[in-house]
């Protein structure tokens, strides 16, 4: 089974599978242009999912040795992950947002020491317990780890202008949030079904129907810039909805219409969702308690060492959001660091 759909208008998308993640799969479009194919993510870097990506183009009519060039939303691992592969077999193209590419040109040389000494001093200052540090303080480390030797891209993706696909007209449009570097790609063409509404939007992670993706800190061991990634992503998310597409094709679960809808979906959950971090906040809390008392997917006790990782970053972005509106502080002279609201 090759999982398949063909969306018309020359774009198909392939179920790329994702190991061991309740995802499941990445969206892989296949975008005809008249040089070729052109994927839009490529998927994680595991052979079941080159596999299922060959067999895939393969049923698309092409192959990968036949594909023109890659775009990619944003550098995650389940997008970017199978790029360099691509490239290998067939000379591809491999374009990206320059804040993404930074991170990609980082992350190539930082060594499994560095970045777990950083994550160990950001957790500390989070306020994580000494059980969950311990593993990060162990001197027994792999010598790499998954997804940190990403391709590096050889063209740039410039918000606002039209990709160099010919026959198509793909407009890149930056919406930072989920990554620094995200973008979703406004397909500027009549919709094959002649749906109301303006084109196609290839969403990457930054629409998708039933999740609200991941925003935490952009995570840099160099740079301690005050970021505020949350109000990155709901500006962007109002930004996308100005555009009012046709239909969004994002690069998970399916693809849906009504895009103004969701947009005010999404607004309001974070909106409740910052009223309700307020309430936690009534006694100061740090990072990794407040954390400990979200609402998340499933019990804290019950979440996994990894993911708790990604909690706290969340955490903390909702805090930064707070914090720069004036809704919350941190208490002076606490180490670690609490914040209350005000």
């Amino acid at each position: 089974m090759t999982h398949v759909t063909d969306h018309d208008g020359g774009v198909r998308s392939i179920k790329v599978p994702i190991p061991d993640n309740p995802l499941g799969h990445t969206l892989v479009y296949v975008v005809d242009t008249d040089r070729g194919p052109v994927l839009v993510d490529t998927g994680w870097d595991d052979p079941a999912s080159w596999d299922t990506l060959a067999a895939g183009l393969a049923a698309c009519g092409t192959s990968v040795a036949e594909i023109h060039g890659v775009v990619i939303t944003h550098h995650h691992p389940d997008h970017h992950g199978l790029s360099g592969a691509v490239r290998e077999a067939s000379g591809a193209w491999i374009a990206m947002h320059a804040a993404d590419t930074a991170i990609v040109r980082r992350t190539r040389g930082t060594g499994p020491d560095r970045w777990y000494s950083y994550m160990t001093d950001k957790l500390t200052a989070a306020g994580a317990p000494e059980e969950h540090l311990a593993p990060l303080r162990t001197p027994r480390r792999p010598h790499a780890l998954p997804g940190f030797s990403p391709a590096l891209p050889d063209r740039e993706i410039v918000p606002g202008e039209l990709l160099d696909l010919p026959g198509r007209r793909v407009r890149a449009i930056w919406t930072p949030g989920h990554t620094p570097g995200h973008v979703c790609l406004h397909l500027e063409e009549s919709h094959p079904s002649q749906l109301p509404g303006h084109g196609r939007l290839f969403s990457g992670d930054h629409l998708l129907p039933e999740i609200s993706p991941h925003i935490g800190l952009y995570e840099d061991p160099d740079d301690d810039t005050v970021t505020d990634p949350l109000g990155d992503y709901l500006d962007s998310l109002e930004r996308v909805g100005r555009l009012a597409p046709a239909e969004v094709l994002p690069a998970h679960q399916y693809a849906f219409t009504d895009t103004a809808a969701r947009v005010r979906e999404l607004l309001a959950h974070h909106e409740s969702r910052l009223t309700g971090l307020l309430t936690l906040l009534a006694s100061p809390l740090t990072p990794w308690q407040l954390a400990e008392r979200m609402e998340w997917n499933r019990p804290w006790p019950q979440i996994p060492f990894g993911s708790r990782n990604i909690a706290v970053s969340e955490a903390e972005a909702h805090l930064r959001r707070l914090v720069k509106l004036g809704r919350a502080e941190a208490v002076a002279g606490s180490d670690p660091v609490t914040y209350a609201a005000v």
